[in-house]
């Protein structure tokens, strides 16, 4: 096994996420942008590829990017669905970090003529 397929079979969510502290004061946005996406569809084992774009502004954590990405790419071996990767991703990070606000958008590639854009954000999501 590949030094990087290894990091990225082993990575745990729990230990492997790392948060650094926000350092800024200010209100500001940070976009991050992953067009590498891919999980296993649940019914058929076929890929599904996605764009996944996140915003957000910090409060007292940012997430470090390379944790970021390993994360991302961690869905690769997994049978998971459109709804419940976007929504795994963005709980995810919103609980780790905690941001005032917080965006995702998942923009599956289509299949068999389906196009599945996802977006949650948290000034829309209600709080229960």
């Amino acid at each position: 096994m590949k030094y990087g397929e290894k990091e990225i079979r082993e990575f745990d969510v729990e230990k492997d996420m790392e948060i650094w502290p926000n350092e800024h004061e200010k209100e500001y946005l940070i976009k991050v942008t992953l067009p590498e996406f891919m999980a296993l569809c649940p019914r058929s084992g076929y890929p599904d590829f996605a764009t996944m774009y996140i915003e957000y502004t910090p409060d007292k954590y940012v997430v470090e990017l390379k944790a970021l990405k390993l994360y991302i790419n961690s869905f690769m071996g997994r049978y998971i669905s459109h709804e419940n990767s976007a929504n795994e991703i963005y709980d995810t990070i919103y609980n780790k970090i905690k941001p005032k606000y917080l965006k995702l958008i998942a923009d599956f590639k289509p299949r068999g003529n389906v196009h599945t854009v996802i977006e949650i954000d948290s000034t829309k999501v209600l709080k229960g």
